[in-house]
Order: structure tokens, then sequence, then C-alpha cells
């Protein structure tokens, strides 16, 4: 697996701060151990049954580590206030949404995304001018706007409260304050053209930031109950960080 030793260590550190929190005296499995199924099962995206097989233990037992070592890392996410701290040096960020597919039926409505025509979860991301991942939000359903969720999540007004100009795409048309987006229309000026081309040469970057979010398998297609996928985003988000 392409898994980082940082990403390794730094879970493993946390988890055997946390076993030391609760006081616990004695497991199978080592932190380092659980650490590492942990990142496999979510760089791989697998079911809990093949780590199972894989470390000769029971599936509940996966199950049950896993869902530790993700809200611990989840903990560590950081806030929207603490990445608007952290945006606050840098000269604008980029603000995109993305889908994260779940598997849900077709009676599941508020999961469906009509502009992706399947079911998942609406994820808000805020990167740097480089497209390094800041801050990822909360999950909603899949058939939330952008702009509303965007507002939802509070990320226009804190944009407005830190004086922090945003680039953002046509999705974000009318959010106002500090975020900037391209022209929209058929029969649009020369200037006009030329300033959506340069807007969408600096908002591109932002997909790096959907590519380290996806670059964690468990998030390409969700099996999971949708409440967990909120801790899922931070755990990745936390790793994201903890690698810098």
């Amino acid at each position: 697996m392409d898994l980082s030793t940082a990403h390794l260590r730094h879970l493993a550190r946390c988890l055997a701060a946390h076993r030391r929190k609760i006081g616990t005296r004695w497991r199978r499995i080592t932190p380092s151990r659980q650490a590492l199924l942990a990142l496999a099962h979510q760089r791989c995206g697998d079911t809990c049954t093949q780590p199972a097989a894989a470390f000769g233990i029971k599936t509940a037992t996966v199950c049950r580590h896993v869902s530790e070592a993700i809200q611990v890392l989840a903990t560590l996410a950081p806030s929207l206030a603490e990445a608007m701290r952290t945006a606050r040096r840098l000269v604008f960020v980029i603000l995109d949404g993305t889908l994260l597919p779940i598997d849900r039926i077709a009676a599941d409505t508020p999961y469906y995304s009509g502009k992706h025509k399947r079911h998942g979860m609406n994820v808000q991301v805020l990167t740097n001018p480089c497209g390094r991942l800041l801050w990822a939000s909360p999950a909603l359903p899949g058939s939330t706007h952008d702009l509303t969720a965007a507002r939802t999540h509070g990320i226009v007004d804190a944009l407005d409260e830190a004086g922090l100009k945003c680039w953002a795409d046509k999705a974000y048309q009318g959010a106002g304050g500090s975020i900037r987006v391209p022209f929209r229309g058929r029969s649009l000026k020369r200037w006009q053209r030329r300033h959506n081309s340069t807007h969408a040469k600096i908002r591109c970057l932002g997909e790096q930031a959907m590519a380290t979010l996806k670059g964690w398998r468990l998030l390409r297609k969700l099996r999971c109950s949708t409440n967990h996928i909120t801790d899922l985003v931070k755990a990745a988000l936390a790793l994201h960080h903890a690698s810098a």
C-alpha cells in the first residue's frame, strides 16, 4: 500500500495517548497495529471482512478498532475558525464542493444529486492558492446546492469577517462578499471571457485538494451510515495536516 510512515507513526502516537487517557490496560492489538489496520481500511476502501482475514482477527474487532481510530483522528481536524486564522496570512483561498458517492437506493431522494446523477454527500473544501487542503466541511445530503452548503456551514460569513478573497466556480453565484465567481452567459464580451479564463486557471488548483481527499479510496464509494461520513472526512483532513 502507498501509505506514508508519517501517517502511521502519527496515528499510532494518537492511539497510544487515547488508550492512556481512557485507562486501557491491555489489548491484543498494539497501537501500531491498530493504526496500520485503520489506515489500510481507509486507503484500500475494503469492507471490514477483508482486513479481518489479513490480520487474523474477528470482523467485529476490526470494525471496533477502525471506528475508534477514525474518531480519534476526527477530533484532531481543524475547525473552520482555525482554518480562517491560518488563511489570514494568505493572499486568497479557493472554495469548491465535491460529491462523495454513497451506496443508496433510488428512494433516498435527499441524497441524490441532480448535477452528478448519483447518490452522495456534499462536502465543501477550502484550499490555499497552491491547492493544499486547509479545511473540509461536515457532509450534507447530496441534493444540497453548493451555495446553500457554504452558507449552512458559515463559510461565506467567515470569509467576510476575515476579509479574505476567495475564488469559486459558478455554483456560488450570488454569494456576494469576498467570493469571486466567473461571469455567466453565452454572449460575453472579450474581456469577460479573458477574465473567466484567468479565473479558471486559478480555481483549477483547488482540484488537487479533491484528489487529496479521494486518495483515500474509502471516500470514493462509501458503504457506511451517512452519520459516519463527516468523521471519515475529518480523519482524512487530520492525516493530511499531520503529514505536512
